[in-house]
């Protein structure tokens, strides 16, 4: 009798990890990468220059922390813009700006949605994430997050733009195995990339979730419905 294929809560931090490289490579249309060791950590936190969070439940619970700093937050933010055809010139500068952090927010919103494609098809289960909220980080201080997990594990991968400008994503779930009981074949499904280039249709837009509306000083307007939070927010956010 062949032996039961077991899946491990660093599995799961790997297939994570793919869907951010993946997600922010093809957006982007530069090379990110993640870094070949995990760190072991105590806990989750925001920290400078910019982070994003977002909670996940179902089949699984779990805490997703990025921390970007403030050059790579630029470069993939004026990257993703750029790709999406707005004028370089249109484009903000600093980290701060809410332009910004709209961006990065939806970037999250598109790698957990990645991410929780990936593991509903592969392990057979469900969960469900909570909106990503961002949060301009003061050099001074940092913010430690729990979820309230059994048994939590917590990791940190480093991940690496183009540009050689570095972030970090913290991960902490319930630690768990999931084990493979019967063969099962993955559903086949067509590829929405093909099908809007079929019609001629920019796939990075159309992927994108983005609206673009003129203000009423003629210049373009990204909204997503990303929120993003200032620090008082959070803290309401969390309860402190």
């Amino acid at each position: 009798m062949s032996t039961n294929t077991i899946v491990s809560s660093d599995d799961i931090l790997l297939k994570l990890c793919h869907s951010v490289s993946h997600v922010l490579s093809n957006t982007t249309g530069s090379l990110v990468s993640h870094a070949g060791m995990v760190q072991s950590i105590s806990r989750t936190r925001l920290k400078p220059d910019l982070g994003c969070f977002s909670i996940f439940d179902g089949g699984f619970s779990g805490l997703v922390v990025i921390n970007f700093s403030s050059e790579a937050a630029i470069e993939l933010y004026r990257r993703y813009m750029l790709s999406m055809g707005m004028p370089e010139a249109e484009l903000a500068f600093s980290h701060t700006s809410d332009e910004v952090g709209n961006v990065m927010g939806e970037l999250m919103n598109q790698i957990l949605g990645d991410f929780i494609n990936k593991v509903s098809k592969e392990l057979q289960t469900s969960i469900s994430q909570s909106q990503p909220k961002m949060l301009t980080i003061n050099k001074e201080i940092t913010i430690s997050i729990d979820a309230n997990l059994d048994d939590a594990v917590a990791r940190r991968v480093s991940f690496k733009t183009e540009n050689n400008h570095v972030f970090y994503l913290e991960f902490a779930m319930d630690k768990t195995e999931f084990i493979k009981l019967d063969e099962f074949e993955f559903d086949e499904e067509f590829d929405p990339d093909s099908l809007l280039e079929l019609h001629g249709v920019s796939t990075q837009s159309a992927a994108s979730g983005y609206s673009i509306k003129p203000q009423t000083d003629g210049k373009p307007c990204v909204t997503n419905g990303m929120t993003n939070l200032d620090a008082d927010d959070l803290l309401d956010e969390l309860g402190i």
